[in-house]
């Protein structure tokens, strides 16, 4: 594909602070950011209910959240560099208009497999759209406005975590129209559509001067590679482990061994390969990268394996497990704020390692109460356990980009950015397809050994406290890990290798800033 002249930004557009267009700018792509995220932590709680409403097979169920993460993480360099070519305005209009599409799709689904293509869709679409918003924000904000505009944006963000699972299970709890679970995605549509007519309105378009061209032998390959390993894991448990799976899996080895043989051909080649291996010669960055696919792996795992136990083992609403969640989520929300804030700065690394401890002690707190009180336990004895868990998560999230980038070149910060990014959502797809190994096949162990169907709550607890020791096992690969990113983070500058930008302002051209990847 040929690259397209770039688009400057012309001077007033990005130093007018009067400028309405700028804040309608940011408000649409920040709601779209808030609903993509919102779509990943919403779907978590409806589980049960879509299991019976569909029929779907806990392979299913799986494939319904790896699904959506997997087609994001092997879309979302590919989508960055789409905007770098084909300019950021068009590509992000192009992605909300699937997304809308896609959440339609999954609205109405006829049955389980329909729901799980239009998950993948969804997952494809979020990829074109996600990574422009930061791009957008970068070419519609000048430097000195940019700091209030990403503090404006994690914010959204901590608000997206908390609320998603509140509104997923009181849309669910609630039955609209009879329709049960399916509002969770058609209330994507009013939103996607008034992002459509109004971005088309408000938002600058921009492309990058020297964009680097597609690898799409290297996103085939990640993603052949992904799912040799994936869809096994999940199909595995339905089908006996057949020998195909384990073949199919160790064979996911030789093309990973393949893809990384072919970026090297690429970089020699023309420069311009989907993953810079030369990044992985910054030891900081290198155990980053390692840190982020782990704790991926982790999430992956609790969050499915919880939402399970709650409504399925202990027989609980939505709404019950919904609200059971809010103190985790207000923990996350406020330990990553005095984490970059206060800790950080004085502490440095210790507070990523502090935060894999205390999450970890609130995971064995959560397993000593799962296994007292049994199916008898109560919302308000979780409390203790997801707080401590929540803080402890707010204390790595928060400033772990900031340390994976300490020590990248400026030049390949962006490369590095969506590298980052894609790696937690490939471990999030990797850790849910681990659900069949590590809570599946506790539970069908117990569920073999009771004596009456009534005690399968029980079973669910035992295998909810297995997944647990796992999750628990990571975080401490976590923290071994962790003594290799740097001491101090060194502080980035508005206008370098900002922590939360994807996108590095080059030198001016002609007078007129215009943006590189």
């Amino acid at each position: 594909m040929t690259s397209q002249p770039p688009v400057p930004v012309p001077p007033d557009t990005v130093s007018d602070a009067s400028d309405r267009r700028r804040w309608i700018a940011l408000a649409i792509v920040m709601t779209a950011a808030f609903m993509d995220l919102v779509d990943v932590t919403i779907v978590n709680i409806a589980i049960p209910s879509i299991e019976r409403d569909l029929g779907a097979s806990f392979g299913a169920i799986q494939w319904i959240t790896a699904g959506y993460a997997l087609a994001f993480a092997a879309g979302l360099i590919t989508g960055g560099r789409l905007g770098d070519i084909y300019g950021r305005k068009r590509l992000f209009l192009i992605g909300i208009t699937g997304f809308t599409l896609a959440s339609a799709l999954c609205g109405f689904a006829a049955n389980a497999d329909m729901l799980v293509a239009s998950r993948l869709l969804q997952g494809a679409t979020a990829a074109l759209m996600v990574p422009q918003v930061l791009a957008i924000i970068h070419v519609t904000f000048p430097a000195h406005e940019r700091g209030k505009v990403f503090g404006m944006f994690g914010a959204i963000i901590g608000l997206g975590a908390v609320s998603g699972p509140l509104l997923g299970a009181l849309l669910t709890q609630w039955n609209l129209f009879g329709l049960e679970w399916r509002p969770i995605f058609l209330i994507n549509l009013p939103v996607g559509i008034a992002g459509l007519i109004l971005g088309r309105k408000y938002i600058i378009e921009s492309r990058a001067p020297k964009a680097l061209k597609l690898d799409m032998v290297g996103v085939a390959l990640v993603t052949l590679a992904l799912l040799m390993l994936i869809y096994p894991l999940t199909r595995g448990r339905d089908l006996d482990w057949p020998l195909w799976g384990h073949l199919c899996m160790a064979g996911s080895l030789v093309v990973f061994a393949a893809f990384v043989a072919y970026e090297k051909r690429k970089t020699r080649k023309d420069g311009s390969p989907l993953v810079e291996l030369s990044l992985f010669r910054v030891k900081s960055f290198a155990a980053g990268i390692a840190v982020q696919l782990t704790f991926g792996i982790a999430l992956g795992i609790f969050f499915l394996v919880w939402t399970l136990y709650m409504q399925i083992g202990l027989g609980w609403s939505a709404l019950r497990a919904g609200l059971t969640g809010v103190p985790f989520s207000i923990a996350v929300s406020v330990a990553a704020g005095m984490s970059v804030q206060k800790l950080v700065p004085r502490f440095g690394r210790k507070v990523l390692q502090a935060g894999a401890l205390t999450m970890a002690a609130g995971l064995l707190l959560y397993i000593w109460e799962a296994g007292r009180y049994g199916t008898e336990i109560q919302s308000w004895q979780m409390m203790l356990p997801l707080t401590v868990m929540g803080a402890g998560m707010g204390l790595i999230v928060a400033p772990l980009t900031d340390a994976v980038l300490s020590d990248v070149p400026q030049e390949h910060s962006g490369s590095a950015s969506g590298l980052i990014n894609t790696t937690m959502q490939m471990g999030n797809a990797l850790g849910l397809g681990l659900v069949s190994v590590v809570f599946f096949g506790p539970l069908d162990r117990a569920l073999g050994k009771l004596s009456a169907p009534s005690e399968a709550g029980k079973a669910f607890g035992e295998a909810f406290q297995s997944s647990l020791w796992w999750v628990v096992a990571v975080l401490a690969v976590i923290f071994v890990v962790m003594f290799a990113l740097p001491a101090r983070p060194k502080q980035h500058l508005e206008g370098g290798t900002d922590e939360h930008n994807e996108h590095d302002e080059a030198p001016e051209a002609d007078g007129e800033p215009v943006l590189t990847h």
